[in-house]
Parts: structure tokens; C-alpha cells; sequence
């Protein structure tokens, strides 16, 4: 587990790099502008968010076992899977229905985000406390 979302992350922006390329050089003259504009935001979407799991293993690697730090991870693979996945699903097999999930994963990306500020929040707070003490 003290590897896992290093590895997701990894993984994650491996497959956004191919991913993007394959948009950029492989359907550019197949998709319409308004289908590579949805392909790039999952991309783009997509490789933040595996930066921010890369980010998560790191902490939790170095720092700690948050519970905090967990739920975010999580939270934020199935927003990559959710979000990014029914996009490229729903341009690549033209199911426009998806669309009406990606702002689920959407939400999982916010909600990965406010748990990260709390725990960086708690960490800020739990350091100048015992600076204090000192």
C-alpha cells in the first residue's frame, strides 16, 4: 500500500502521455475539432491528476499513513477513471450518454482536493502547536 498511489500515478500519466499523443497524431483528421477539444480536456485532466497521486504517494511514502492521504488517492484514481475514462469513451465510441457521468468523477477530483487541504491543514496546525510547545 505505502507504494500504491505512487504507482497509480505513474501509471496514470503513462498512459495520459499515450493517450495524448494518440490525440494529437492519430485522430486529429478523424475527430472533429469539438471531439479533440473533449479528448484533450480528459488528457489534461487526466495528467494533473497523476501528478497529484504522485504527489499523495510521495507524502504518504515519506510522512505518513493518512487516512486522509488514503481517501484522496482513492478519490482521485476513480475521478481519472471516471472523468478522463467517459470522455475518451464518449468521443472514441461516440456515447454521448457518459457525459452525463464525468461530473461524477469531477466531483471526486474536488473532494480529493479539500481532503489534501485538510491534511495539509492539520499538518500546518499540528506543527505550529508543537513549535509553540517548544
Amino acid at each position: 500500500m505505502r507504494s500504491c498511489f505512487l504507482f497509480l500515478g505513474a501509471i496514470s500519466a503513462l498512459i495520459g502521455v499515450g493517450m495524448g499523443a494518440f490525440g494529437a497524431h492519430g485522430l486529429k483528421t478523424v475527430l472533429s475539432v469539438e471531439q479533440l477539444t473533449i479528448f484533450q480536456t480528459a488528457v489534461t485532466y487526466q495528467m494533473w491528476h497523476a501528478l497529484g497521486l504522485v504527489g499523495i504517494g510521495i507524502i504518504y511514502q515519506q510522512l505518513t499513513t493518512s487516512k486522509l492521504l488514503v481517501w484522496a488517492g482513492w478519490l482521485m484514481f476513480i475521478g481519472i477513471l471516471v472523468f478522463s475514462g467517459s470522455l475518451y469513451l464518449l468521443v472514441l465510441l461516440d456515447l454521448k450518454w457518459l457525459g452525463m457521468i464525468t461530473p461524477i468523477g469531477g466531483v471526486n477530483f474536488i473532494v480529493a482536493w479539500i481532503l489534501i487541504a485538510i491534511f495539509a491543514g492539520q499538518k500546518q496546525h499540528h506543527s505550529r502547536y508543537t513549535h509553540e510547545r517548544r
